[in-house]
């Protein structure tokens, strides 16, 4: 932990964040001989991550992530667990890597479920300030399969699930910065089946859909240089016949460096895997089931 809060100089120094566009990623060689070219906005995200949610931002290539990402349990067991803090809490370790300046490549465990995540990111537009491009459009694909004992799973393809996230942010300006990001869940393993005796011909139905839609709204607001306040929103949109998931409702502060970001908020989401998050979260914001947690990510540049 010490090592990855040393202070960033030693190893690369940037005038913003290591988050940057296209037009700075192909060197200040590009913009001095094209005459023509685009005027792309900067830093719309000062991180990959928004609370619970990818950003549209890719970091610059060469650049190496290290994210620490914790969840502690619910604040409505009030003092008898201190509001979660000394509850069962959840924990994420991932490492990103950009082999150039619009993909993300990383591998991540999670402690629920003994997790482990391959994902990739791809910045497919990125806005430009005289709006040819009036929004930034990034994909972002994750599998993730569950190492828990073979006890635990009737058939090993039980272990896997999957999420795809498009999402589709726009800077408004110097303060303000807004994400739209729906997302497909798909999930081999679901609950078991039950029999209808509503219908004429009673049959067999699944009680949850393997393949769940729903869809994150989120956004940020510079107070200072370095300090935002940020908030998001995610709203399920498959129904199941039963367990439906609640929606989740965060809101936080993020501080920022050239090579650190640090989240820190309240919000329903306990999984942090996002189609587990999605799929499966029955805090509810209704009943003040709150989670209190923090996120961490230091870059290097190569």
């Amino acid at each position: 932990m010490l090592f990855i809060l040393l202070p960033a100089a030693a190893l690369f120094a940037q005038d913003t964040t290591a988050i940057e566009t296209p037009e700075a990623r192909e060197g200040e060689a590009v913009e001095e001989n094209t005459a023509a070219a685009k005027k792309y906005v900067k830093n719309t995200f000062e991180s990959i991550w928004l609370i619970d949610n990818q950003t549209v931002m890719v970091p610059i290539k060469g650049t190496f992530e290290m994210d620490i990402l914790h969840r502690f349990g619910t604040i409505d067991n009030g003092y008898k667990d201190f509001y979660g803090l000394f509850a069962s809490s959840n924990i994420r370790l991932g490492f990103n890597y950009s082999p150039t300046g619009r993909l993300m490549t990383g591998l991540a465990i999670t402690k629920s479920n003994m997790t482990w995540e391959g994902y990739v990111k791809y910045a497919i537009l990125t806005q430009t300030r005289g709006n040819e491009y009036p929004v930034s459009l990034t994909w972002y694909s994750n599998m993730a399969v569950e190492t828990r004992l073979k006890e635990n799973y009737a058939h090993a393809s039980d272990r896997f699930s999957y999420f795809h996230q498009l999402l589709i942010a726009r800077k408004i300006n110097d303060r303000i910065s807004v994400q739209v990001a729906p997302s497909l869940t798909h999930m081999n393993f679901v609950y078991g089946q039950f029999v209808d005796t509503s219908v004429e011909k009673s049959g067999k139905i699944r009680e949850r859909k393997h393949d769940h839609l729903a869809v994150s709204v989120a956004g940020r607001f510079r107070i200072k240089e370095g300090m935002h306040i940020i908030a998001n929103y995610d709203q399920p949109i498959t129904q199941h016949k039963t367990g439906n998931p609640h929606p989740n409702l965060s809101l936080g502060l993020e501080v920022t460096t050239s090579a650190h970001a640090f989240q820190i908020f309240m919000g329903n989401y306990y999984f942090i895997t996002p189609q587990r998050n999605n799929y499966y979260n029955q805090n509810n914001y209704r009943d003040q089931q709150f989670v209190i947690g923090f996120n961490i990510t230091r870059l290097w540049n190569f």
